[in-house]
């Protein structure tokens, strides 16, 4: 019984002397025009949201900018910096690609945290309709996570 005890502590020790990698996750991302009052939404509702997205997909002279909301979750994060990434792609003008990177230092919370990457004003302009993007959540030089969209 004594050895069977030794064996299963040594077991739930192994892993953290056996990785320094860093744990985390991204969870979820969600792509949201606003529109030229900077609004993703009219009222709090989730369906209210929904369905103005809707409107603003079908009437683009009505988008200001585009939204990025990113959820990611760091388990015990160590003292490194964390970065949140983005990656989009797009149709410009006269049919011209462009791929343009957006970037931003972030804390990690407790639990999750959200955090926003902005494309608005001239540059939204000049980039055209988003085609594909991908999301990354970086702690230093390390990926810990990623999600990208179906055409990426």
């Amino acid at each position: 019984m004594r050895r069977f005890l030794t064996v299963l502590l040594l077991l739930a020790l192994f892993p953290a002397f056996a990785s320094d990698a860093v744990k985390g996750r991204l969870v979820k991302t969600l792509p949201l025009f606003l529109d030229l009052k900077g609004h993703d939404a009219i009222s709090p509702s989730l369906y209210d949201r929904d369905a103005y997205q809707v409107y603003l997909r079908q009437h683009p002279e009505q988008r200001s900018a585009i939204r990025f909301d990113v959820l990611w979750q760091v388990e015990n994060p160590p003292d490194v910096k964390f970065k949140v990434r983005l990656e989009l792609r797009g149709i410009g003008t006269n049919s011209l690609p462009h791929q343009t990177t957006l970037e931003q230092e972030a804390k990690p919370a407790l639990f999750r945290r959200w955090t926003s990457l902005e494309l608005g004003g001239e540059d939204y302009k000049n980039f055209g309709e988003v085609v594909a993007w991908r999301a990354t959540v970086w702690a230093g030089d390390q990926m810990i996570g990623e999600q990208k969209s179906f055409l990426w």
